[in-house]
């Protein structure tokens, strides 16, 4: 195990609300390669914290590199409805892209 995974598991064991933790540990999972459990991260983020919008394309992308397609196209199409939703234009184009991709 990492140090910073170690790290993120005990601020996520004390219980933070901060969706960043949270968002950071699946990063840290992903960038493992752990890709199971990110994706399983990346959707306990989106549940805890459905407006935080980073979640999606990431998720997205781990499910892709998983061939869970229709995986990705929930998050990507769920993403694109929040990400509008926070005005976030360039979160849009991303998982817009995404989504062609998919389809």
């Amino acid at each position: 195990m990492s140090a910073r995974l170690e790290m993120l598991e005990k601020v996520l064991a004390a219980g933070s609300a901060d969706p960043f933790h949270h968002y950071a540990h699946a990063m840290e999972l992903r960038s493992l390669g752990r890709l199971d459990d990110a994706l399983a991260a990346f959707t306990g983020v989106r549940a805890r914290f459905p407006d935080y919008v980073p979640t999606y394309l990431m998720a997205a992308q781990v499910a892709q590199e998983l061939e869970r397609d229709e995986v990705a196209r929930d998050f990507a199409a769920r993403g694109v409805e929040t990400a509008r939703a926070a005005g976030d234009d360039r979160a849009v184009r991303e998982l817009g892209a995404l989504l062609a991709l998919l389809d």
